[in-house]
């Protein structure tokens, strides 16, 4: 089944649209809970795979309510799979920028066919929010931050409201202030835990996946886009270059916004070299 809610209302403009409010961060008590329950499963988990870390997520009480984030982007088809393995119900959440790739959205509706998914649920602004905040579609030039912000980060903030926690596909090879990145961690700003079931897969791991459970690759993969963001933003890349040079290419960003550091929606600046 398939979902399309539009998830973004806000009441306002500026920093308000960058991420959770400081009224609407935990309490520090809860906070202490939280910590506890992530170093619970932590130590659960520790020497099991990724199918049983997506099990205990989506079955341990103590995780509690988890959807899914998806960008159905270069090598999400492989975390989509693992998902659909253990729980083809789980809920998926798809950001639909309005300035993707037509690719991508033709790769999301055939991989969610494909793979069984029963509740992936599109996320886009509203029309009359887009209308105001961005009615030319050129915030992203003058301002790239508050164009993902509007299009992207807000959405999903939204839409994980009832939620205690999501999965992502970090890894730990992806740099270094992820390379001691534990299965589940968590997110101080929203009072969430982040699930991580391929923290310890290699690259190698994922196109060895991939190919023994014969899943497509999204096809700008072979056109040279190693890593796939919105069309304007997302530019080929050359043998030699990494693998996210070709996003928001010339400008001081390599992040859309959606993990959060300290408590506030991670900036390039606070986040730099890091990749989501």
């Amino acid at each position: 089944m398939l979902h399309d809610p539009h998830a973004l209302h806000p009441a306002g403009g500026g920093d308000d649209a960058r991420g959770a409010s400081d009224s609407a961060r935990p309490r520090r008590a809860d906070l202490h809970a939280l910590r506890a329950r992530a170093t619970a499963l932590n130590a659960r988990y520790r020497h099991h795979g990724a199918t049983d870390v997506l099990r205990g997520a989506l079955r341990d009480p103590e995780a509690g309510r988890i959807a899914m984030v998806s960008s159905f982007g270069a090598e999400s088809v492989a975390l989509l799979h693992l998902v659909a393995m253990v729980d083809r119900t789980t809920p998926v959440l798809f950001i639909d920028t309005r300035l993707l790739f037509a690719e991508t959205l033709v790769y999301q509706a055939e991989m969610a066919e494909r793979l069984g998914l029963r509740d992936v649920r599109i996320l886009r602004t509203d029309e009359d929010t887009l209308k105001k905040r961005d009615p030319y579609g050129a915030l992203r030039f003058s301002d790239p931050d508050g164009c993902c912000a509007l299009r992207k980060t807000v959405p999903l903030e939204n839409a994980l409201n009832g939620f205690d926690g999501w999965i992502t596909g970090r890894k730990r090879y992806q740099s270094g202030t992820r390379a001691s990145l534990d299965f589940f961690e968590i997110e101080e700003a929203t009072g969430r835990i982040k699930v991580n079931p391929m923290a310890h897969w290699a690259p190698e791991d994922i196109r060895v996946y991939m190919d023994e459970n014969r899943l497509p690759r999204h096809p700008l993969v072979a056109q040279g886009y190693p890593s796939i963001g919105c069309a304007p933003c997302t530019s080929k890349v050359v043998p030699g270059e990494d693998a996210r040079a070709g996003r928001w290419r010339g400008q001081d960003k390599d992040e859309c916004g959606i993990h959060f550091v300290d408590g506030q929606v991670a900036r390039p600046q606070e986040r730099k070299g890091e990749r989501a």
